[in-house]
């Protein structure tokens, strides 16, 4: 009995769908779930694979890449203030727990945020703002602990978890930032002054060390107009002229002397008091007296002392 060929087609047709339905592949980083007759079979891994047709079926494929789950909480600190942070947790489905993390958990992302809201609600009230800052790490650790225990359970490693962003409230960041301005611009006036006081100590120094060398000039200028005049009245003495003359003539000569100084100055202003021809004699006895008398005092209290000390 010849075959139809519409049937000889049919067959193969039938017996190539079958064949296709029996070869599945998985591609790297996946892996896929096998259940027979609604129940599990295996789990297959990247490469060929073969299954019963119409038997056999593929549940559903997993990836066994490491996935990031970005979360935002907001919260209130210690010092009441509402803060947000972004939180950053990387996870991983283990190799060898594939079944529990397909079938023990409908949704790892809902469960994952779920177990950040609840740590972060429960660390970041025990902080201030700044400690939030400082302490951000502390956070991350807590975070991945916290997420370590319950996941691991679920068939789900957890690689990392990061507090990528802390954003306080508009108001308190510009308070934040006026504060900081504020401590900077009291540092800088301590610097100012500080360096005001260092100016003012070197020039009082220098002001103190310009009058000691002054004071130290005049007194050897002093020093020398003494020594010159007592070698000029040795000189007059030796030519016959007594020495009250002769000082009376060095008054006379350095009065003179004086106002040709001051007429080499074009500016200078002069004025010239009456006096009579012996008023340099007379200054110059009254010098003489005051002299005298003051050496008189001195030795009267040298006497004294003497006495006292008898």
């Amino acid at each position: 009995m010849p075959f139809d060929p519409i049937i000889i087609f049919i067959g193969f047709a039938a017996f190539f769908m079958l064949l296709g339905q029996g070869v599945f592949t998985v591609r790297q980083q996946q892996a896929a779930i096998l259940e027979r007759f609604g129940k599990f079979q295996g789990v297959k891994m990247p490469g060929l694979h073969f299954k019963l047709p119409l038997v056999d079926k593929i549940s559903g494929r997993v990836s066994m890449k490491i996935q990031q789950l970005d979360v935002r909480v907001e919260t209130k600190t210690k010092d009441n203030v509402f803060v947000r942070l972004n939180v950053s947790v990387q996870f991983r489905i283990v190799p060898d727990l594939i079944y529990d993390a397909f079938y023990k958990l409908e949704n790892p992302t809902e469960q994952i945020t779920a177990y950040v809201f609840d740590v972060v609600r429960a660390e970041v009230p025990k902080l201030k703002l700044d400690d939030v800052f400082e302490r951000k790490d502390d956070i991350a650790v807590a975070i991945l602990r916290e997420l370590e225990d319950a996941m691991n359970d679920y068939g789900y490693g957890i690689v990392k978890a990061l507090v990528t962003d802390i954003d306080p409230n508009e108001e308190v960041k510009i308070a934040m930032n006026y504060i900081n301005a504020s401590e900077r611009k009291k540092l800088a006036a301590e610097y100012e002054g500080e360096a005001e006081r260092i100016k003012i100590v070197a020039k009082a120094r220098a002001e103190a060390e310009s009058k000691r060398l002054q004071g130290q000039g005049i007194a050897d200028q002093r020093r020398e107009i003494a020594r010159g005049l007592e070698e000029s009245v040795e000189v007059l003495n030796r030519v016959g002229i007594g020495s009250q003359e002769a000082s009376a003539l060095i008054v006379v000569t350095q009065h003179y002397d004086t106002l040709q100084s001051l007429g080499e100055h074009a500016n200078s202003n002069l004025i010239l008091l009456p006096n009579t021809p012996s008023a340099g004699a007379d200054m110059l006895t009254q010098m003489v007296t005051s002299f005298a008398a003051s050496q008189k005092l001195g030795e009267s209290k040298k006497v004294l002392e003497l006495k006292k000390s008898e």
